[in-house]
């Protein structure tokens, strides 16, 4: 089935007892035993069907055999590395990736013994150079949060393979509808279904998908570390995975008329967005991906106070924290998804003060436009 078609029907439990179409919340905390099925059915296990519905649509979506739902995006991700890392172990990651992961590899993976390789670029090349003897796990996000760097996905999952490491994507940004890293040979995707997976902004969720077997490994860990998905936050995301492609083909569409928009203006220094043909991973972009995704990230010419009067004449565009919904929002990347960070390390990875990332929604691109230039004419 083509992906619209997944979306609806896939990780299906409709309503025997009503004939309803939809899966049921199943709120009960406490399960027969012993049930008819053999299985210990419980919440924190992640095994009931409220549960096991959007989990399934989302492994469909990303072509993989096994799927499971978390409580927040950073629960999905750090399951994962402390599912498959144990004292001794050395893993590589990509150094331009979501600040709470930076955080995470840089300040907490110590305190469990396991130590981090970060290569100075995302050349194949220098990925490979990071990998020593210890090497478990290789960890990588493309497009990146916030500047939309792109790492060679087919290359990073060969050097993987080759050298008997389990790959690990982050696939929040791009969302299955515009690129597949399982075919092309990834090991893992993870996801912050807070983002486009929910879509509008109203749950916080993470996702996993991969092999059945290192499914059993990811899925013995979060019982234990217990970031389960409650109950209406499975419906929520069920429901919204079922616009999922509509969503994203519109902000797709929305962006690249935004990043145009934003190239054209002498207010704007940079516009980072892979659907341009200035984005130095363009063609990158057009091999890898399906469509280019809904976030645009510029740096503004000026100072922070100018870029705040900008932001502060936006109408239609909303100042906030997170993306991925229906609306469209900007937000400060120095102030909010890499203030952890020190100085030096956003510097180095070009997240300057005026550095903007906005996230598309699908309200109609005019109006989005307009709004862009508005604010700019009324700050000047």
């Amino acid at each position: 089935m083509k992906d619209s078609t997944i979306c609806i029907h896939e990780g299906s439990y409709p309503d025997a007892n009503e004939g309803g179409l939809n899966t049921p919340l199943y709120l009960s905390t406490a399960h027969l035993f012993p049930h008819p099925s053999n299985e210990i059915r419980y919440p924190r296990y992640s095994n009931t069907f409220t549960q096991r519905a959007p989990a399934e649509k989302i492994a469909a979506l990303e072509h993989g055999e096994k799927g499971l739902v978390f409580s927040s995006g950073m629960a999905a991700i750090t399951t994962v590395f402390l599912s498959l890392l144990e004292a001794g172990d050395h893993c590589v990651v990509q150094s331009d990736i979501y600040g709470g992961t930076r955080r995470f590899v840089a300040q907490d993976l110590a305190r469990y013994g396991i130590s981090v390789g970060v290569p100075e670029s995302n050349d194949p090349a220098a990925v490979e150079r990071e990998i020593t003897s210890r090497t478990k796990l290789l960890y990588f996000e493309t497009p990146s949060n916030p500047l939309l760097r792109l790492v060679d996905i087919e290359k990073i999952a060969r050097i993987a393979g080759d050298h008997g490491l389990v790959s690990v994507i982050d696939n929040t940004f791009a969302t299955p509808i515009n690129q597949k890293p399982l075919d092309m040979g990834v090991d893992i995707t993870v996801h912050s279904g807070t983002k486009y997976l929910g879509g509008h902004s109203d749950i916080a969720c993470g996702a996993v998908v991969s092999s059945e077997r290192l499914m059993e490994r990811i899925a013995d860990m979060q019982k234990s570390l217990g970031g389960s998905l409650d109950c209406f936050s499975c419906f929520l995301l069920d429901r919204g995975l079922k616009t999922l492609p509509l969503r994203v083909q519109m902000q797709n569409k929305n962006a690249l008329t935004v990043a145009r928009a934003l190239e054209r203006s002498d207010r704007v220094r940079e516009v980072h967005y892979p659907g341009l043909e200035s984005h130095p991973d363009h063609d990158l972009a057009r091999r890898q991906m399906k469509g280019f995704g809904g976030i645009v990230a510029f740096t503004l010419e000026g100072t922070l106070s100018e870029a705040r009067r900008f932001t502060e004449h936006l109408s239609v565009i909303k100042g906030a924290i997170s993306l991925g919904g229906v609306e469209s929002i900007l937000c400060y990347p120095f102030e909010t998804s890499h203030a952890q960070l020190g100085p030096k390390e956003r510097e180095a990875m070009g997240i300057t003060e005026t550095t903007l990332r906005l996230s598309v929604g699908i309200e109609d691109p005019e109006d989005i436009v307009a709004d862009i230039e508005g604010a700019f004419a009324a700050s000047s």
